[in-house]
Parts: C-alpha cells; sequence; structure tokens
C-alpha cells in the first residue's frame, strides 16, 4: 500500500508539473501571438499604407493569421538566434544527394520536352535577353517541376512570421510589404497567395520583391502571371537572368581536370584569371574537347563545390549570374549541368563522394576557429561556401595535411 501511495504521489507532481510546463508554453505563445499584432499594426501596416495598400487589403491579409512557429531559422523573442544545426535547403546539403542521377534526369527529360513545346517562346526571350533557354527551363524546373509543384504555405502566415521572428528580419520585412503590394495592384487575391517556406511565389519561386520587378507579361493578356501562364514565367525567370549581368554567347563553364599541383585553395569568383592561363598550367576538359576558342581570353574562375570530393571546373561569370538567382553554388551547377544535357550534353565525368560532413551547427564553429586564425570564411553562417573551402584547404596545407577544401569530422577534431 506504501508503494502505492508514493507511484501516485509521483503521478501526481509530474502531472502537475505537466500542466505547469503546458501553462507556461501557453503564455509564451499567447505572449508571442500579441506582440505579432502589435508588430502588425505598429511597423507592418505604416509601411504598407505608405506604398499604397488599402486597409482592406491589410486587414484580410492577416485575419486569423498567426506566427507559425515550425518554420525553420526562426529566434523566439528573448533568445539568441543561433546558427541551426539543420540545413533545411537542399542546396547546402550533401552535395553526392543532390546531383543523385535520380533527381536529375527527371528534369533533364521533362526539360527537353518543355523546350521542344516552347521553342518559339524561348527563342524570342533569348533574342531579347541573351539567356539561352535551355538555362531557363532548367530553372523552371529545378523551382517548381515545371510548374507542377506544389506550394502549400500561406504567403502571409510565411512572411508575416519570418519579419517578425526570423534571423533575417529586415529582409523579410521588405518581402511582406511587397506580397501586400502584389494584392493591392490586383495581381492576386489574398486566398490565392501561396509560398513556400521561405515566401517564395509562383512557377520561378519569385520572392515578392523579385515579382515586382522581374514578372513579365509576355502572352500579351495584360496580366504578369506567373502563377499560370507559361510564357509568362519564362520571361520574367530570362528577365532576371539577364538584370543580373549575363554575359551574351559565353558558357557557365566547363567541367575540367585540375591538376593536384594547383591547389584547391585557389577556388573562387575573385581569383579569376584569363581561361587560357588555365589551360597554361594543365588544365584541361574533362570531356576531351579544347575550351573554345572565344572563352580562352575571356575570364574564369576554379569552381571546386565539393573540394576534392567532387568533381571540378573552370566556371565564367555566367555561373554566378545563375547563382544570383539562388545564393548557392550548387543549385548553380545544377541549372547549368541540365540546361547542358536538354542540349545533348553528357553527365558529370567526376564522381561525387558521399561525404556527410557536418551539421550546420559544426561547420558555422569550424568556421569561427578558422576566423580566429585570421581566415576569410565569409562569415560564420555554417554554409561551407567557396571562402570556407579554400580557407580549409589552406590551413590543411600550412599544417602539413593534403588539402581537401572540405569540411570534415577528423578536421572538426584538429581545431578544437
Amino acid at each position: 500500500m506504501r508503494r502505492f501511495f508514493a507511484a501516485l504521489l509521483l503521478s501526481l507532481l509530474a502531472f502537475s508539473g505537466l500542466a505547469a510546463t503546458d501553462s507556461l508554453a501557453a503564455s509564451n505563445r499567447a505572449a508571442i501571438d500579441s506582440g505579432f499584432r502589435e508588430f502588425l499594426e505598429k511597423s507592418v501596416w505604416p509601411a504598407a499604407r505608405a506604398k499604397g495598400v488599402p486597409r482592406g487589403v491589410f486587414e484580410a491579409a492577416f485575419s486569423g493569421v498567426k506566427p507559425n512557429l515550425d518554420l525553420p531559422d526562426l529566434a523566439l523573442p528573448g533568445e539568441a538566434a543561433p546558427v541551426p544545426e539543420t540545413n533545411f535547403q537542399a542546396e547546402f546539403q550533401s552535395p553526392a544527394a543532390y546531383f543523385a542521377e535520380s533527381k536529375l534526369a527527371p528534369v533533364v527529360t521533362r526539360g527537353r520536352q518543355m523546350m521542344a513545346q516552347y521553342s518559339g517562346v524561348l527563342d524570342r526571350i533569348e533574342r531579347e535577353t541573351g539567356v539561352p533557354g535551355a538555362i531557363i527551363v532548367a530553372i523552371w524546373g529545378r523551382e517548381s517541376g515545371f510548374g507542377a509543384a506544389k506550394i502549400p504555405y500561406n504567403a502571409f502566415e510565411v512572411l508575416g512570421t519570418k519579419a517578425y521572428l526570423s534571423r533575417r528580419k529586415d529582409f523579410f520585412f521588405d518581402e511582406l510589404v511587397a506580397a501586400l503590394q502584389i494584392v493591392a495592384d490586383g495581381h492576386l487575391k489574398v486566398g490565392e497567395m501561396r509560398s513556400s517556406w521561405a515566401g517564395a511565389l509562383g512557377q520561378p519561386q519569385f520572392m515578392p520583391t523579385k515579382f515586382l520587378k522581374y514578372a513579365t507579361d509576355f502572352d500579351g493578356d495584360g496580366r504578369r502571371d506567373i502563377w499560370s501562364s507559361a510564357p509568362d514565367t519564362l520571361a520574367s525567370i530570362g528577365r532576371y537572368l539577364a538584370d543580373a549581368g549575363w554575359e551574351r554567347g559565353r558558357d557557365w563553364g566547363f567541367e575540367a581536370n585540375v591538376p593536384s599541383r594547383i591547389s584547391c585553395a585557389e577556388e573562387g569568383p575573385d581569383r579569376r584569371r584569363e581561361i587560357s592561363r588555365f589551360v597554361a598550367q594543365g588544365v584541361t576538359r574533362v570531356s576531351g574537347r579544347d575550351f573554345p576558342p572565344n572563352e580562352l581570353s575571356k575570364p574564369g574562375n576554379i569552381l571546386m563545390p565539393a573540394g576534392r570530393y567532387g568533381p571540378a571546373f573552370i566556371a565564367t561569370p555566367n555561373f554566378y549570374v545563375i547563382k544570383a538567382y539562388n545564393n548557392s553554388d550548387l543549385y548553380a551547377l545544377f541549372v547549368g549541368h541540365a540546361a547542358d544535357r536538354m542540349r545533348g550534353g553528357r553527365a558529370f565525368e567526376g564522381g561525387w563522394v558521399a561525404n556527410k560532413g557536418l551539421t550546420r551547427g559544426d561547420v558555422a564553429r569550424l568556421q569561427t576557429a578558422l576566423q580566429k586564425q585570421g581566415y576569410d570564411v565569409g562569415g560564420a553562417d555554417g554554409l561551407a561556401g567557396f571562402k570556407t573551402r579554400r580557407s580549409i584547404g589552406a590551413w590543411q596545407e600550412k599544417n602539413g595535411r593534403a588539402a581537401t577544401c572540405w569540411p570534415s569530422a577528423d578536421l572538426k577534431n584538429l581545431m578544437r
């Protein structure tokens, strides 16, 4: 009997603890919701009103909307905003997984069909912008599966939450106001404003400010319709890339054999030189063909998006125009490579080593350690961009290790 009462007491204490926790969670949630409504009224509404957004649009957009605390990269009030341990975007995860043939092949196959179906539209866009149709179609395929992908989120819930709670509040604040402008201008109704978890809209997955700047009426119906019009979608992507600086008549890059005597720490667009100089150092194309004559006197740079654990490339400035669309080396490479294959090119010659690497938090701590030793890693954001990769390579060479230019568990342990 004594054991029974002891167990009963423990269960009551546990229940009261859970009740207290639930009560605290409810209290915090209520405070967040209240703060969100105040933020909308005191910050968002004045900015929206200044852009000509009617009060009715504002009220309809946020009717019943509360912060979605399940979204990634949030920092609750009173909490620090640490770098998340997990990479939520595929573009910043494993290169081997990102370039799996099961992901590439469907984009290439369907992309060829889309290029044939919209050949006239794409030819006209290329004449006007200089951007090849295959590049545009590859972006369309990667962003929304050529318009087939479901876009599940309420854009105002996503953008409102991120403007209030994300690590990049100012960025999302501007995007939120732009989303209100889109409705105020009559492009969509409030209920039609669906987005990705990051707030991107339509088939080209434009952020709202990009819609206002680049969305194009190409089918002549009087609407800039990136939700259901393929011509408008394709032309909008082309306009975006042209404005970002696409160089007419140049390729995006070439898969290359980069000899081991050329350090992977030499990677980066800020270390461009004439492609002929790389050729003089022994860099060749994996295809066995020469670099095009018109490219030899023009600038390029080494690109090793997985360090020595994957293929190497000579990238042209157009690679970084694609990257302006989505700030990821893997994304830009996927688009360029898929476009090549749509036009009859071959798969990568070099393989991607299935190197799991580290968590995003691990990479951020590694970046911080490198910064303390004077290396420029481009910021401790947990993403292994070219500055981080080449800093790793430079550290490895300085410390008598083979340069891989890629974060790894053993490197993390060495730098503790």
